[in-house]
């Protein structure tokens, strides 16, 4: 008798919400994976026998749904649709509203739970962490990164009560390469993931093609790793390199180069980070200073060029 009863309760419950369009949703066996409720989240409760009680509810901003009939707001909240089941029917026995009533809740809509993937990635996206969802998920759902991501993805964490939470420092090589499943961290919303670009370095003088190239900060670019880049030396280039480097502090450095020696490998090569300008003068040529280079970028690869041809001090 009991199991017939369930069974015409159930029945009962999904003809009713089949001539209910706003609460499709509203029967067992909704489509989304069943989490905890939050706020923004949109939720069906469907009461049997009760059409005035049965509807879509929105969650506050506070966590709380209001109920016709119930003097006070439901924390919804934290808990999920079966607990929320469970807490909606004491509230309907207390306020001696239905003396038994049969509660069913769902959840129509996730919007508590936004992850947001930003920076060197093909789709900047927003999304709702429905179900499991990892980080490698995420950056799928952004296309992937550029050819001009850096080494690491910056994962930060929501935090209690507003505050910032937890920023995770991950390898892309760890993650994707050595495909390290201790580091494609389960996502449940609140988190941010942004790539950061590798930065670029920054080639001129006495070189066949001045330009620039994607940096990266694991000790991969080097100097005659960008002469490579540039297509080699022009004939008048001089014995002698520099890198202008501007530190954290935005005070600026000069670093000589041996040229010649390390072109006959009598010197280590020299690593390279991003934004550095490799700056190769003339043989007999004036040398450029730092602000005028940097004035040289700003105008173009054209001007680098004819920089190549001309000594400017």
């Amino acid at each position: 008798m009991k199991l017939f009863t369930s069974a015409l309760l159930a029945c009962a419950g999904l003809a009713y919400a089949q001539i209910q369009p706003g609460i499709a949703n509203a029967e067992p066996g909704g489509n989304l994976p069943i989490q905890k409720i939050g706020p923004d989240d949109l939720i069906a409760v469907f009461v049997y026998d009760a059409p005035e009680l049965t509807r879509t509810i929105r969650v506050n901003p506070e966590g709380l749904i209001r109920m016709p009939m119930l003097k006070q707001p439901i924390h919804a909240a934290g808990l999920l649709p079966s607990e929320l089941e469970t807490v909606i029917t004491m509230a309907l026995q207390d306020a001696e509203l239905i003396a038994d009533p049969f509660v069913t809740v769902t959840v129509s809509e996730y919007h508590s739970r936004p992850v947001s993937v930003m920076g060197a990635v093909r789709l900047p996206v927003t999304f709702q962490a429905a179900g499991e969802v990892t980080l490698l998920d995420a950056l799928a759902r952004a296309g992937g990164l550029t050819s001009e991501a850096g080494n690491e993805i910056l994962l930060s964490h929501p935090g209690a009560n507003g505050q910032a939470g937890l920023v995770q420092r991950i390898p892309v090589r760890t993650l994707i390469d050595a495909a390290d499943p201790t580091v494609n961290v389960k996502l449940t919303g609140g988190e941010e993931i942004r790539v950061p670009d590798a930065g670029r370095i920054f080639i001129i003088g006495q070189v066949r093609k001045p330009g620039s190239f994607s940096a990266h900060d694991d000790g991969e670019a080097t100097v005659l790793k960008a002469l490579a880049y540039a297509e080699g030396l022009l004939p008048y280039s001089s014995k002698q390199a520099y890198i202008y480097r501007r530190e954290a502090s935005g005070s600026k450095q000069e670093i000589a180069i041996p040229l010649k020696l390390m072109m006959d490998r009598k010197a280590p090569d020299v690593a390279l980070a991003a934004d550095d300008i490799l700056y190769i003068p003339e043989a007999k040529g004036t040398r450029m200073t730092l602000a005028a280079l940097e004035k040289v970028l700003l105008v173009g690869s054209g001007m680098a060029t004819a920089l190549v041809y001309v000594g400017v001090k």
